[in-house]
């Protein structure tokens, strides 16, 4: 086993909204994916396929619902992770746990998305 996740999903309310919210908080392109159940969108962030990156979407369908509980995702916060959090208010997000020293291991944030998911970052500096 190469990492311990491979995927993930965030479930949306607001695909459009979602979209531009990741988009822009973690300066990244996300790309739609068609399903064929013309109900469900689907979008995946940038990751390396080539080299079993792990991967994941957002996805707006019956019954994918956001919530604070459950799981906590960390994604990549980037090189800064100052510069990723930074974003997040001015894009309709709320943080709930500023940049935070976890010693050698870098730094982690945590904020509510505009869905209603709590999430986390993740950055050496």
């Amino acid at each position: 086993m190469k990492n311990a996740v491979n995927w993930f999903e965030i479930p949306v309310k607001d695909y459009n909204r979602a979209k531009t919210f990741y988009a822009t908080v973690l300066g990244t392109k996300i790309t739609d994916y068609p399903m064929s159940e013309g109900s469900m969108k689907y979008g995946v962030f940038a990751y390396d396929n080539e080299n079993q990156g792990v991967g994941g979407a957002i996805i707006e369908a019956e019954g994918q619902t956001p919530t604070h509980d459950g799981c906590t995702i960390y994604l990549n916060g980037g090189n800064d992770l100052g510069l990723s959090l930074s974003r997040v208010e001015r894009c309709g997000g709320k943080i709930i746990m500023p940049k935070t020293s976890i010693g050698e291991n870098g730094f982690i944030a945590q904020f509510s998305d505009t869905e209603g998911n709590r999430i986390a970052l993740h950055s050496m500096m």
